[in-house]
């Protein structure tokens, strides 16, 4: 239940850039536009509202907390199909934000206690097949609804369908007790009274294992957030797909390779963890280094065809750091700080990869538009080489620094 709402979280944050084509041809809006909505407007406000978000859902039900945050940005989703204007659909991007910022962290936190330590890399594995099925069937309806009608519809009817979601959460899922799993279990439901959002604030980043752990995730999601929000846009603008085609190839790459990149990763964790943490950090840094030539190839290749051939490289690559990078968050704090703890872990890799990849990725194209009117998001797309290799590096640093704890 708790993926299902992930992979409708994730659909609707991701419908914008997949009809990104329809929507500037209807709103007359440029590629910067369409970033920074798509990236800095939505990140601020989903960034910022889940630290009180995740506060609050550490002291209350965390259950309640996650089907209220599904309901309101469903019913911002709807709102975008209605939006007539740019600034109309800024506010109503910034509603799902809102929403969005209570919908992941109460999730890891509830995971982490139905599953003991040594399963949680593969519980959260499954979980997080949440953003490559909500991207492949965002693509999939979201594609195939524009075409047989219009964008405002795959909106409107994939928001509705997080409005029952939302009841089903609140009927369904029950509250699981707090760290009643642990090896020293915490049978209270409620955390200690001494615990104050400042304190797990600066405990979160007094630890340079969290600090370097969020700072290498934001410079994997600033690659593979740019990435998704404008390669819809790429493959129809400068490699000739349609609408349609996107809606079948597109989104079975996006589904099988993410979802794939997802479990492999979680199950490689359980299983070399136990030898030594390093592996948190080991297994993205050489996925990301694995993922780099087929991203380039992906840029180059003349036709669509053969840059989907290379795309399936990154797609599965670019998503070993998610699955680790929550567990090692979740194993490194205290049961009644996970939800804040995941928050923080998410403040700083969105701020970074979700507010300023789509930003930068956007802007660069816009500059170069003027000089190559044919190929200016290729051209932005390699720039993002650079990013790879500096989010290569920072996992690196934290294997280091994992070896040196134990």
């Amino acid at each position: 239940m708790l993926c299902f709402v992930y992979v409708l979280n994730f659909l609707d944050r991701q419908l914008l850039s997949i009809l990104a084509k329809p929507i500037q041809d209807d709103l007359q809006v440029t590629d910067g536009q369409l970033g920074r909505i798509g990236g800095l407007y939505f990140a601020l406000f989903y960034c910022l509202i889940s630290i009180p978000v995740g506060w609050l859902a550490d002291r209350t039900n965390r259950v309640r907390v996650l089907s209220f945050a599904c309901a309101l940005w469903s019913a911002a989703t709807v709102a975008c199909g209605f939006s007539s204007t740019y600034p109309q659909l800024v506010m109503a991007r910034m509603a799902v934000g809102v929403g969005e910022a209570g919908g992941v962290p109460p999730s890891y936190a509830i995971i982490s206690d139905y599953f003991p330590s040594g399963t949680r890399g593969t519980a959260l594995g499954l979980f997080n097949l949440g953003p490559p099925l909500g991207q492949a069937l965002g693509v999939a309806f979201g594609a195939s609804i524009a075409a047989s009608y219009s964008w405002r519809s795959a909106f409107v009817v994939l928001g509705a369908v997080g409005i029952v979601a939302a009841a089903m959460v609140y009927l369904w899922v029950r509250e699981p007790v707090r760290g009643g799993l642990d090896p020293k279990p915490l049978v209270t439901s409620k955390a200690p009274a001494s615990t104050t959002l400042r304190a797990t604030i600066s405990m979160f980043f007094s630890r340079p294992v969290l600090v370097l752990v969020s700072l290498a995730c934001g410079a994997t999601q600033f690659v593979t957030y740019a990435s998704l929000n404008f390669t819809t846009l790429f493959l129809m603008r400068e490699k000739g797909m349609t609408l349609q085609e996107i809606a079948v190839y597109y989104a079975l790459l996006i589904g099988i390779g993410i979802s794939a990149g997802m479990y492999v990763s979680g199950r490689l964790i359980d299983r070399y963890v136990p030898r030594g943490k390093q592996a948190y950090a080991i297994v993205p840094a050489v996925g990301l280094a694995l993922a780099i030539p087929f991203f380039v190839g992906f840029v180059w290749a003349p036709s669509w065809p053969l840059a989907m051939l290379f795309l399936i490289g990154p797609t599965f690559f670019n998503y070993f750091y998610l699955s680790p990078a929550v567990a090692l968050v979740q194993e490194e704090v205290k049961p009644h700080e996970r939800v804040l703890a995941g928050a923080l872990l998410l403040l700083v890799m969105n701020l970074i990869g979700l507010g300023l990849g789509p930003t930068y990725l956007g802007a660069v194209s816009d500059l170069l538009r003027e000089s190559h009117p044919n190929n200016s998001l290729q051209i932005a797309f390699y720039t993002l080489v650079p990013f790879y290799v500096l989010a290569v590096i920072l996992f690196l640093v934290l294997a280091r620094k994992l070896g040196d704890k134990s």
